[in-house]
Order: structure tokens, then sequence, then C-alpha cells
């Protein structure tokens, strides 16, 4: 395939003519010197046929101001902004690999003429790729208001910061959030306070260009949009053995509830701020850890079961009301009347806070989605953008 030649173009445009002055007599002519026009520096240089996509687009201009910059890839716009002295323009994200660009931008200076530069690049394509594995919430759905953003890469991200950079979250009501890495593979966004109600959060992962790791960069990017509902939360108490369901600051239902017997570890419902994560009807319980015939086995099918941790902890029915409002005689789940469960099930959302008090045992903030048991404070230390700023490492898109 014939390789495309590459275009530069450099022209000035002089827009002050030059003066004569004239004087009676013999005297001498004299001319005034035309003003020097601006310099127009582009990076990756134009030309170039194997520039980096990981450092972006950078223009900047010399004795003068940017007064336009456009820059295109496959017919779409690159985004990016001027800085407050319109001296340099940056793109916002990085490039995307083995892809063209063209470059126009335009440069001036007060009574002096102008310049504008214009060409062509290409990046050099990715040696290997990586990418958005799984995402939660899923693409259009309609969660409540503790919902986590959760991203699962297709393989292990060495340079964090990097990736964190290009993530992006959007929401119709701003509100303050960050990023905390759980691993290699995991990354999730929590607010600092429950997600406005009724509202659409679009999150973009511009991950085409950003360098993952040696010779590993993202090649496309990846956006997905869903909604916060109505706030639904719960509150369970242990010891007086009642739950408690309101929806958008009311009382909606008082249930009578039996939680965890506590008699073991295992058998203790945990106390903590906990998230409604997924719901089945009806789900198989087996007893973690015993065979059939052991002391305590168990093998049965629970009807409207909501899951809140990922150490077998439901909200779910139970016909044992004679239990239900008195005692706590559970295997660690909260259990509550068959029709009472079967209306929190149908009006439970993923994300659903559903705090739970009286026990000893402490949720912890990595069981299952338990990461508001993390103060802000400790949550935004799992950010990779703040140990690099801590590092004095460059934490800008640029």
């Amino acid at each position: 395939m014939r390789r495309a030649a590459m275009l530069r173009v450099a022209f000035l445009l002089v827009c002050a003519m030059t003066v004569v002055s004239v004087t009676c007599g013999c005297g001498p002519v004299t001319a005034e010197t035309p003003a020097t026009p601006p310099v127009v520096q582009v990076a990756p240089a134009l030309d170039s046929v194997r520039a980096r996509p990981d450092r972006g687009l950078v223009i900047r201009a010399t004795g003068g101001t940017l007064s336009e910059v456009a820059a295109h890839t496959g017919g779409e716009p690159v985004p990016g902004r001027l800085d407050a002295e319109r001296r340099v323009w940056r793109s916002d994200w990085t490039l995307k690999p083995g892809a063209e660009y063209a470059v126009t931008a335009t440069a001036t200076s007060p009574g002096g003429p102008a310049t504008v530069l214009a060409g062509r690049f290409r990046t050099r394509p990715a040696e290997e790729t990586f990418g958005l594995a799984a995402t939660a919430p899923l693409p259009g759905e309609t969660v409540g208001v503790g919902m986590p953003v959760i991203l699962d890469f297709d393989r292990p991200i060495e340079d964090k910061a990097a990736v964190e950079r290009a993530l992006e979250v959007r929401s119709e009501q701003p509100g303050e959030g960050a990023w905390r890495w759980a691993g290699d593979t995991r990354v999730i966004y929590r607010t600092r306070r429950f997600w406005t109600p009724r509202q659409r959060v679009t999150v973009t992962a511009h991950l085409a260009g950003v360098r993952a790791a040696g010779g590993v960069h993202g090649a496309v990017d990846s956006t997905f949009a869903f909604t916060v509902g109505r706030a639904q939360t719960s509150v369970v108490d242990t010891r007086t053995h009642r739950m408690t369901v309101e929806r958008d600051g009311h009382v909606t239902r008082r249930m009578p509830i039996s939680a965890g017997m506590a008699t073991t570890r295992e058998y203790t419902t945990t106390s903590g701020v906990h998230l409604t994560m997924d719901k089945g009807n009806p789900v198989r319980m087996v007893s973690p850890g015993r065979e059939e015939g052991d002391p305590g086995f168990y093998d049965l099918l629970i009807d409207h079961a909501v899951r809140i941790s990922d150490t077998g902890e439901y909200i779910h029915a139970k016909d044992n009301v004679w239990a239900q409002g008195r005692m706590n005689v559970s295997h660690g789940c909260v259990n509550a009347r068959p029709d009472q469960a079967a209306w929190f099930y149908r009006s439970s959302l993923r994300g659903d806070p559903v705090t739970i008090t009286g026990t000893g045992r402490v949720l912890a903030w990595d069981n299952g989605w338990g990461f508001w048991q993390l103060t802000w404070e400790r949550w935004i230390e799992g950010s990779a953008l703040r140990a690099a700023d801590a590092a004095g490492e460059m934490v800008s898109p640029a």
C-alpha cells in the first residue's frame, strides 16, 4: 500500500507595511525593521511517523499567542484547551496508536505578522493493547445512591497513575469523588457523599494511547452511562431486631427481622455500611466449610434474597416469624417475613445502602462493596494520582 505523503506547510502572513521616512534636503532615508513573527512549535513534530501516543499533543507559541488551533484524526476533532496566557494548547487526552493527525495552528503578535503552521504526523502502533474487561454499573442500569463505579481491566496495570488520569466521571449533579485501586486489575470510584438521586452519570475511560506498561497501550476509548434512581436507605438494628427502610427521606417500611446467632464469627452478621450487590429468587445457600453429615450443614433454596457482602450475607425471606423481632437465630443473614422480604426484593436496586448495627463483627471495606466503611481521607489514599503527586511526579493529562 503506497505510503501517504506527509504534508507540512509553514508560511508567514506579513500584515505590516515597511514604513519609510523622508526628510528635506539631502538627509538620510531610514526604514523600520518589520516585527519578528511568532514561532509555533508542535510536539510531536510534524512529519513524524512513529510519534509516542502517550504524550498527547502540545502546541506552543513563542513571541505571540495562539489565536486558533485545530487538530483532527479520522475526521474527528481532538479535544484540548489553551492555558490562561494562550501560549500553550494541550490535548485533553493521549493520542490513538497507529493514527494520522492533521494540525493547524495560528499565532499572532500585537501589531506584527501572524504565523500559520499546518501539517500532519502519525503515531506509532501499539505492540500490545489493554482495555476494559467488565464494568459496574452495567450500561443503562438504574442504581442506588451508594453505587460505586468499578472498572476491571483485561491485564495488570503497572502505570496506575497514567490509567487513572485517563478516567472521567461526569454527573448531572456534580459532586466530589475519587478512584481507589484494589489490586492491579481493578479500580473503584466512590463519591465523597452518596450520589444525588435521579440523575444521569457518564463514565469515559480515555484509554487510547495510554501506556499501562512497557509496550502496552490502550487501543480504544470506552464510555457508558447509568442512572441514579430514588434514594432508598435501610438501617438494621440487630439488638432490637428491627429493620427500617426509608425512601427519599420518608419511612416506607418497618420490618421485624432476625440476624446472625453470633455463636461463631461465621454466624455473626457484620456491622457497617453495606450495599446491595445483586439478588436472586431463589438463591441456593450451602454452609461454608461443611460437608453433608457434618454438624451445622445446610443446603437450602432461599426465596427473595438480596446480597449485601461477599461472605454470604443476604437479606432474605424466612418463615421463622416466631424469631423475627425477638431474637437472632440465623447463620449470619438478615431474614424477614416472606411478604416483607418479597417487597424489599422488588424495591431494591444495586447500590442501595444498608447500615447494620449492634454486632461485634465489623464489615471489612473490601468485603463485597463495603467501600463506605472507609473515611474519605482513607479512601483517597488508594488513588495512584495522589501517590504520584506526593512523590512529585507529573499528574496533569499532559
